[in-house]
């Protein structure tokens, strides 16, 4: 018996979906065809499945007490946006969530003062028991917006007995993410015995099969280890009662659609479903469409596509020959210790430019699809301790890394969408801190001059003349200029770098 026994059940069962339309009743302004094309891949027979409890939010006096005008005046302030019927009202404290506890000790312990916005709003909603969709940018707290919940679920489930699979199962784009999630999840666990599990692929099975053997609570995993380890009968997602789906838009631009609803059929379909993502372009909204029966909606900041405004952004027009002198160049102006993060677009490239680099003094590494676990891990580690403050990486390190105090991050190869783009400067600028993104932008990428120049001019930032004018199909200028008169002018002197 779980201590949540005296609470009534959601209402919102699966028999219950039934008269709703459409997959899931899940319904936006799309149209009426649109609807139809969303039904299940197959229909799942609940009998036999044990009922489980997912409601457990009691809202707080101070929470009751909070009249319209000012539960409206609190979403202004914190750029709150909520859809869905029945929507709670949010809360101002962590008091204010009633978590157990065990999970605020561990609060405490962290050190938190107040939630973030979408902690602040998608607590309430995830502790009801609803499916969630949640649109906010990283750095924003979503992973404990999800992951607190998810632990209040668990210790109200019966305790796994042998051969079980998770109860909480996190789905992750990329290694580095469910990395990240996973040191989330076992700070804020342990304190009730909860055990989590990463799996990812890229490195050997064998210690993760034996997690799994043993039982693990929650699972944190890219889509492609996953399957091979239902395929190969190490788990079963059968007490799936808890599913988030992280950063769904890059799980999408990473092909992993396929692989995503293969396993999410064999999930129970009354589960709760969380559907994180930073934007929110129209196949995200067709999968949600698909996947989530009734759920609520929370957009912190806009929907539209924006870059945080603690970045200061800066475009350089350039050729191609141009790019690697301007690197150099832009580092003895910026160099000063700082963490600085360069993107390319392909492995080869990253390779390349980093083994130049290196010959010239600077004290870079490079991190891509091609590297081994271990030294992708490696590399990470000596960029986040600052042994060496400069690294390449393509847009595997783009979402999800976490790396604190990233003073710059450099588009030496514009990315292949504005999307991109957003995510990557997104490396900086974290936290509440300030940041810096420089991007080399050629020719060959004018027909985003028009989308970048509105994102630069939403963050209110001033928008390169040469710029302006391929955004209105003027071609790129002769001599192009550069990042002048920037930074603090400091010179390594003939580097001497570890």
């Amino acid at each position: 018996m779980s201590r949540y026994d005296s609470r009534s059940g959601d209402p919102g069962s699966y028999r219950d979906r039934k008269s709703d339309s459409g997959f899931g009743g899940y319904n936006s302004s799309s149209s009426k065809r649109d609807s139809e094309s969303t039904e299940p891949q197959k229909k799942v027979d609940l009998d036999g499945l044990t009922p489980f409890e997912k409601n457990f939010y009691v809202e707080s006096p101070n929470v009751a007490k909070m009249s319209e005008t000012e539960v409206e005046e609190f979403r202004k302030r914190k750029e709150i946006t909520v859809e869905g019927r029945d929507v709670p009202k949010p809360v101002t404290t962590f008091s204010d969530a009633r978590f157990p506890d065990y999970v605020m000790q561990e609060i405490e312990k962290a050190g938190f003062t107040e939630p973030t916005a979408i902690q602040a709003q998608g607590w309430p909603m995830a502790l009801k028991g609803r499916d969630l969709i949640g649109i906010a940018e990283t750095g924003s707290g979503k992973t404990l917006a999800y992951l607190l919940p998810a632990i209040v679920h668990v210790n109200a489930q019966p305790i796994l007995s042998p051969g079980d699979g998770p109860i909480v199962l996190v789905l992750a784009p990329t290694r580095e993410l469910a990395v990240q999630i996973q040191q989330e999840a076992t700070k804020f666990g342990s304190s009730s015995k909860i055990k989590s599990t990463c799996i990812y692929g890229g490195v050997p099975k064998g210690p993760q099969v034996r997690d799994l053997q043993k039982g693990v609570e929650i699972v944190i995993a890219t889509p492609g280890r996953l399957i091979d380890m239902m395929e190969s009968l190490h788990t079963n997602l059968r007490r799936v009662t808890y599913l988030v789906l992280d950063e769904a838009d890059r799980m999408l631009d990473m092909g992993f659609e396929p692989q995503m609803k293969k396993i999410i059929s064999q999930i129970r379909p009354d589960r709760q479903t969380l559907y994180w993502s930073a934007t929110w372009p129209k196949e995200v909204e067709q999968l949600a469409r698909q996947l989530l029966y009734n759920p609520y909606k929370v957009v912190i900041g806009s929907s539209e596509l924006k870059a945080n405004h603690s970045i200061r952004q800066h475009v350089d027009i350039v050729t191609e020959n141009q790019k690697y002198n301007k690197l150099v160049k832009l580092l003895d102006d910026i160099m000063d210790g700082s963490r600085i993060l360069i993107f390319m677009d392909t492995k080869k490239g990253c390779d390349q430019i980093t083994r130049q680099l290196r010959m010239d003094g600077w004290p870079a590494l490079s991190i891509h699809g091609d590297k081994s676990q271990a030294e992708r891990d490696w590399v990470l580690s000596e960029f986040k301790s600052g042994k060496s403050p400069i690294m390449t990486a393509t847009d595997v390190a783009a979402r999800g890394l976490d790396v604190k105090d990233v003073k710059y991050v450099i588009n030496y190869d514009f990315p292949g969408s504005l999307e991109d783009y957003v995510h990557r400067i997104g490396r900086t600028g974290r936290a509440g801190a300030k940041g810096t993104a420089y991007t080399f932008f050629t020719a060959a990428n004018a027909r985003f001059a028009k989308e970048l120049i509105a994102i630069l001019q939403e963050a209110g930032q001033k928008v390169n003349p040469d710029l302006a004018a391929m955004g209105r199909g003027a071609p790129p200028p002769p001599g192009h200029g550069g990042f002048r008169d920037r930074g603090r002018g400091y010179s390594s002197g003939g580097r001497s770098w570890n």
